[in-house]
């Protein structure tokens, strides 16, 4: 995720406020004991409606948002040997994100069509104990909604919808990886296997999955990040277009197919008063023609999400060929131009990866504001009058393990602890 996943003023302390929205409420926890599904028969796509309508009132609470993602990679080096050891490894992570004064935490827990957590969908993750599929005689979604709830967070569960396997990753699936159990659903691409997002039986298996989420944790919300359509070219799903007898446009079909799921997914999560989101790619063109995602359209009309976090992981003084199109304030004032339903929060994704890097993997030119050591907390107080309802940070590591730029990370963490404070 998210974008470049290899690559990596301060203020005073301010009151948080939400411009669009203007009134505050308390937000309200589903607190649901984690029960322990076992393995059992494979299950099939129920058969309620995937475009239920969603239950209402929405779960949305107006506060201003504070996130960290915490990614797959970091579970790479987190020790999943006992469960003592992991849970020591996760209190101290949500310790670290309290401390700069955030409220929630994106914890990735499924990645590659497997979890971090016992499914009747989806085998254990091989990031557990390095084989798909072998449980690893715990819970670490459980561990991880106990140890952030004690820290004062919301955790949300952060989900690859479709991506099965991607450059090799994971090395090998195992036989109750969906990909394996109904290869029917499976679309391939140079790099990876996805689920295919045409299938109406796979838009249902993904919301029956979310429901078993929201059924055994007490989860705060489910997350899903930009992995949509992985491929633009028209082979990706000529048969599936065929078969449907659509006519409308290869594009405005493959889009459908994603509202489709987003709709699915949110009548889901509202259906236990868990929030839904969403962090699409940056730009707007690369949402609708690169990754048929409308998220346009997810902004302005409710069903689809309670908020958007578009990845503006570009500095502020960012200039491509002369251009400050891919700007952090261009893209935010796009992003917030656009019309938007009340019930829908818009927060902007920031790149604490560019720490030291800048925005083109170097720190020549403009890119140097990235050597400041308050780049994060200056975009945060610079989107905030703006209208944005927060920021998010990815990811972790570049914040608490930047073993390449260790004192620039102590600065942003410093910096970002008086505004978020």
């Amino acid at each position: 995720m998210l974008g470049c996943m290899a690559n990596r003023q301060r203020g005073g302390i301010m009151r948080i406020f939400l411009s669009t929205l203007g009134v505050f409420f308390l937000m309200s926890f589903l607190f649901i004991m984690p029960a322990v599904l076992g393995p059992s028969t494979t299950p099939q796509p129920s058969t309620s409606p995937v475009l239920s309508a969603a239950p209402t009132p929405s779960p949305a609470a107006a506060q201003e948002i504070r996130a960290v993602w915490v990614s797959f990679l970091e579970w790479q080096h987190t020790d999943f040997s006992s469960e003592s050891a992991f849970r020591a490894d996760a209190a101290a992570i949500m310790q670290n994100i309290a401390s700069l004064g955030a409220n929630t935490v994106f914890a990735h827990v499924r990645p590659f069509g497997d979890a971090l957590y016992p499914s009747r969908y989806f085998p254990f993750s091989h990031l557990c104990t390095g084989t798909q599929g072998q449980d690893p005689g715990f819970d670490p979604l459980a561990v991880l909604v106990e140890t952030a709830h004690a820290q004062g967070l919301t955790l949300e569960a952060w989900i690859n919808p479709y991506r099965l396997q991607a450059n090799g990753t994971p090395a090998e699936l195992c036989a109750q990886s969906p990909a394996l159990l109904h290869p029917n659903w499976v679309k391939h691409t140079a790099t990876g296997l996805y689920l295919d997002p045409a299938s109406i039986e796979v838009q249902q298996y993904l919301a029956d999955s979310i429901r078993e989420l929201c059924t055994n944790y007490a989860i705060d919300g489910i997350h899903f990040d930009d992995y949509f359509y992985p491929s633009t070219a028209p082979d990706f799903d000529a048969d599936s277009y065929a078969a449907s007898g659509s006519t409308i446009s290869l594009a405005d079909w493959r889009r459908q197919n994603v509202n489709d799921l987003m709709r699915a997914c949110y009548a889901a999560a509202h259906a236990f008063n868990v929030r839904f989101g969403v962090s699409p790619q940056g730009t707007l063109s690369g949402c609708r023609d690169g990754q048929y995602s409308d998220a346009a359209l997810w902004l302005a009309k409710p069903g689809y999400c309670d908020y958007l976090i578009p990845q503006l992981y570009w500095g502020l003084n960012y200039r491509k060929n002369g251009s400050d199109a891919l700007s952090l304030g261009r893209l935010a004032a796009e992003w917030l131009s656009l019309p938007r339903t009340e019930s829908v929060q818009l927060a902007f994704g920031l790149g604490a990866y560019r720490i030291g890097d800048g925005d083109e993997g170097d720190i020549s030119g403009p890119g140097t504001e990235w050597c400041t050591g308050h780049a994060l907390a200056t975009q945060a107080t610079t989107l905030r009058p703006l209208g944005a309802s927060g920021a998010a940070l990815y990811r972790y590591d570049f914040l608490f393990a930047n073993t390449l730029y260790p004192t620039l990370a102590e600065q942003e963490i410093a910096a970002l602890r008086e505004v978020w404070g």
